[in-house]
């Protein structure tokens, strides 16, 4: 994309100087101050498209330590450049005008040549118009913007001059200043259309619509609550986008770093310019349960809780659950934790809430276990085929496994259970079996029971 940039601003240099050279040639043989003005117009052309040329190789430059947003806005300063020397061409054209005007006495020769040289350049200038607009749009370059600008100018103003030359070949002379002045219209428009949009990049206006439009796309992204604000600027060929967005509090930090990617890959697709950064902000959903939202608040402050259980008593919530932390933290500290994240629970639920922690060790070390005795193990297995017989839509005990660590024992079973049996239902009987057997086996530390539904394979 570079170097396609850097070669259709090569050719459009080569094209001016060619036709410079020509206007310039021609203007002063035949006196005629449209075609000179044409030719001075055209001078300028070159220099922009020099400049332009120049400014598409720096603006191309990887970001660096010092331009962390890269150096597209050197094309922005060469069009600014260019803009300025529009007005000066205009100021120098009216001015020969208004002096011919003035004079009684105005010599200026149609010839055949000097028609033959502006229609040429009205044929180079479309060509190299359409080159230069296709290439812009597609890279987005405002400095190639400006060259299609200049080229798409120079057809209007050739063809006022034509219309110039033609009065004067019908014997009005004085309509080749006047046609001149006519350039002078045309070249002060072009500059001011490029002019604005030249600062208003500067400046970092945002595109019209580019932040409606962003806010649009990524509000239909899954996963995102809402957008809390957009702004975009552009730098160069480059829109740069900030972006922050709202994603449900009680989503993992994989989940959320998901939807980020998402967001990105969205923007991108629809505005392969863009570059956009996003920045998440945690949201309450509306539909958050009590659970759910003593889960948030405890991961906000970093802390683990599990086995939260939740009860409504009269117009009042009571929370109780377990907080893990380290094992070795003194009890006075591991309080003041506790405390901590009361605090918050009541803040978010209300004062009138009930909340009971249950301080635990946290696992932060793997326990080094073997397998259970044969003897132990099938005194277990017997246990748990009893209870799960006992269990109504329960059977088919699967899958033991029974691990000793120091005196205490681990176990982790596998069942069938009914396809269609509740989910509470199913976890309630499980609890059965796990309660029976852990009281025939004080020494169980853990017990861990899966139920599978009847049509799984085991």
């Amino acid at each position: 994309m570079s170097n396609q940039k850097q070669a259709v601003a090569l050719t459009s240099m080569v094209a001016s100087a060619g036709m410079t050279v020509g206007k310039l040639a021609v203007g002063l043989a035949t006196g005629s101050l449209g075609v000179l003005s044409e030719g001075v117009h055209s001078l300028l052309d070159f220099v922009a498209t020099a400049m332009t040329y120049a400014a598409v190789r720096v603006s191309d430059t990887p970001p660096d330590e010092t331009h962390p947003y890269g150096h597209g806005k050197v094309e922005s300063i060469a069009a600014l450049a260019e803009t300025a020397l529009l007005f000066l061409t205009s100021a120098w054209i009216v001015f020969e005008a208004v002096q011919r005007l003035l004079s009684p006495q105005v010599e200026v020769e149609a010839t055949w040549w000097s028609v033959g040289v502006i229609v040429a350049s009205i044929v180079i200038d479309v060509f190299r118009a359409r080159a230069l607009s296709r290439v812009a749009k597609e890279t987005n370059s405002q400095a190639l913007e400006a060259d299609a600008l200049h080229f798409s100018s120079d057809i209007l103003s050739s063809s006022v001059v034509l219309v110039g030359l033609g009065l004067v070949w019908l014997g009005y002379p004085k309509g080749d200043p006047i046609a001149a002045i006519g350039v002078a219209l045309f070249v002060c428009l072009a500059g001011y259309r490029l002019g604005r949009r030249t600062i208003d990049t500067l400046i970092d206006a945002a595109p019209v619509g580019a932040a409606e439009r962003v806010q649009d796309m990524v509000a239909a992204v899954p996963g995102v609550a809402g957008v809390s604000g957009v702004r975009v600027r552009p730098g160069g060929s480059t829109l740069f986008i900030d972006l922050d967005i709202l994603v449900s509090r009680l989503l993992p930090p994989g989940r959320v770093a998901e939807v980020q990617d998402s967001v990105v890959r969205t923007i991108r697709a629809a505005m392969p310019e863009a570059e956009p950064r996003v920045r998440t902000q945690p949201f309450a959903l509306d539909d958050e349960t009590v659970a759910e939202r003593v889960v948030a608040i405890a991961g906000h402050l970093g802390r683990a809780v599990h086995h939260v259980t939740v009860q409504r008593v009269g117009e009042a919530w009571s929370v109780a659950y377990d907080f893990e932390t380290d094992g070795t933290l003194p009890l006075a500290k591991a309080h003041a934790l506790s405390c901590e994240l009361e605090a918050a629970i009541r803040a978010e639920l209300g004062d009138a809430v009930e909340v009971e922690t249950h301080i635990e060790p946290r696992g932060d070390h793997p326990v080094h276990s073997r397998d259970a005795a044969p003897a132990t193990l099938a005194a277990i297995r017997a246990q748990l085929v009893e209870a799960v017989a006992a269990s109504p839509g329960l059977h088919d005990v699967h899958a033991l496994r029974v691990r000793e660590a120091d005196g205490r024992l681990y176990v982790v079973f596998h069942c069938h259970a009914d396809a269609a049996m509740p989910v509470e239902d199913a976890h309630e009987a499980i609890d059965r079996v796990e309660r029976r057997v852990r009281s025939s086996w004080p020494a169980i530390q853990r017990i861990v029971g899966h139920a599978e539904p009847a049509h799984a394979e085991a």
